[in-house]
């Protein structure tokens, strides 16, 4: 998708490459065997070797190390018999060894592949550059007291994955985009809940721009912990603007960190950007490497799930779905279990439409997820199904389906309550042909004199007399054979 600045000096295009930190879905840190759960009081979730009390040594949480190699598999990604952990040194209040325990020239995965479906249609591969694992730092309080900061180490040692995407993104859609497929991926793996709300994904921006048809990589700079895709988006948008402003106005670009407020939709620098020697990375003594054997790796591809570019293409040559309706309904690991349960034994193209358009705008209005819809999937194809028998017709499974998300009652329960259920009764739709025929001879002659669109009006004028329960198929076919004779 075309993303360019107009400036004044000429067109200007952004690169764009992102630092994603997902928690690796673990009930015990990385090092230590503390806790991980969401929302626990503070410093009730640490260990001596989180605390870094003295003669406290980490141990490798074998676990986290399969989930980061299932997510290295699960991104098509070169996966490191051997690793390293080194210490990042850097001086922070909520890192209490003053060092962060992380990877850095031997990640556990190497480079990879993420396919973006954008909206137009088109496909995008963005580069994975690495996939390394660390320990997350702690946190820093500061709306407790008017003059202190607290220190809360609940998060200290969490294991993360660190996920870097080369810079090829070129736009704040494919970034978005990047987000969203990167979240699904992950959660089809069930290596990180991807809960951007939570903290448990977060993501870093690498912004720069440069002249349409250039090919140097300038200056860049990076945005700092935006916890949604929208944000992400709005951010690099404006930081794009704002180097394009700095360059036409002369200026120069510092390669720093910076924060975005969402309120004010603007960035904000924050420090100078660090490089790598700044950090002193050594190998951490206290940690062997990691060595993975081909047998470890290989149980953990067997087991891989169905991922979602393959569940894409499985809907669209087992279902018959058109590739744009395969993309929503895959997006997310549960849209297409449930999905699957409605269209099993049933026309999938109706099932298709139905939950995506009926379904899915539903819970986008009350702003809820599938795992809340008040209509269950067996509940949603029982109503397909009697739509399939003639049970009751389209209008009166829409009027059925909008009682059941009010009530959350089952279909057949609600179809009985409201009488929905249509009349197949060729007798008694004849007898309501008859009569409206014989109460409109005018209508009949026009139809008759070669006015064709009249038969509309007569079925109209045939529901109305049934109360809209009468078959309208079984309407037209009748009111065809009375007005021909």
């Amino acid at each position: 998708m075309s993303y360019i600045i107009k400036g004044e000096t000429g067109d200007w295009e952004v690169v764009i490459g992102l630092e994603v930190h997902a928690q690796v879905t673990s009930k015990a840190k990385l090092f230590s065997g503390a806790p991980t759960e969401f929302g626990a009081e503070p410093n009730t979730q640490v260990s001596f070797v989180d605390a870094a009390m003295p003669g406290m040594l980490p141990v490798l949480n074998e676990y986290a190390v399969e989930q980061a190699v299932k997510t290295g598999l699960g991104l098509k990604a070169k996966v490191n018999r051997n690793s390293v952990f080194a210490r990042k040194n850097y001086f922070y209040a909520d890192l209490p060894f003053g060092y962060q325990i992380s990877q850095f020239d031997q990640p556990i995965v190497g480079e990879g592949t993420i396919v973006l479906d954008m909206p137009d249609g088109t496909s995008r591969a963005v580069g994975v550059e690495r996939l390394h694992l660390e320990q997350d730092a702690g946190k820093l309080v500061h709306d407790m007291h008017a003059t202190k900061s607290f220190v809360d180490l609940n998060r200290a040692g969490v294991p993360l994955m660190e996920i870097v995407s080369k810079p090829d993104m070129r736009s704040p859609e494919e970034a978005g985009a990047y987000l969203r497929k990167l979240r699904a991926i992950l959660r089809y793996l069930g290596t990180c809940d991807g809960n951007m709300e939570e903290g448990s994904m977060r993501c870093d921006a690498n912004v720069s721009v440069r002249p349409v048809g250039s090919k140097e990589l300038r200056t860049r700079c990076e945005i700092k912990n935006v916890n949604s895709v929208r944000f992400v988006m709005q951010a690099i948008d404006h930081e794009a603007r704002r180097h394009v402003e700095v360059y036409e106005g002369g200026g120069k670009i510092d390669q720093e960190t910076r924060l975005y407020d969402p309120g004010q939709n603007e960035t904000r620098a924050m420090r100078s950007k660090e490089m790598a020697h700044d950090y002193r990375y050594f190998p951490d003594p206290d940690l062997l490497p990691v060595e993975l054997t081909e047998e470890f790796v290989a149980q953990i591809a067997k087991n891989l799930p169905e991922l979602p570019d393959d569940k894409k293409a499985r809907f669209e040559k087992e279902y018959g779905l058109t590739a744009y309706d395969a993309d929503v309904l895959v997006s997310e690991k549960e849209n297409a279990l449930f999905f699957e349960e409605v269209a099993k034994g049933r026309d999938p193209k109706q099932a298709a439409n139905w939950v995506i358009t009926n379904l899915f705008g539903v819970l986008n209005k009350k702003g809820v997820g599938i795992t809340e819809s008040p209509v269950s999937a067996k509940n949603l194809g029982r109503l397909i199904d009697l739509i399939a028998d003639n049970t009751i017709s389209g209008r009166q499974a829409k009027e059925a389906f909008e009682a059941m998300v009010e009530t959350g009652k089952d279909t057949d329960a609600i179809v009985a309550e409201k009488g929905l259920k249509q009349i197949t009764d060729t007798g008694a739709i004849a007898a309501a042909v008859d009569q409206v025929l014989a109460a409109n001879a005018d209508k009949v002659a026009q139809f008759k004199a070669g006015k064709e669109q009249v038969l509309g009006w007569f079925v109209g004028q045939v529901m109305k007399a049934s109360q809209g329960k009468a078959n309208p198929a079984m309407c037209n076919e009748l009111l065809r054979k009375k007005l021909a004779q």
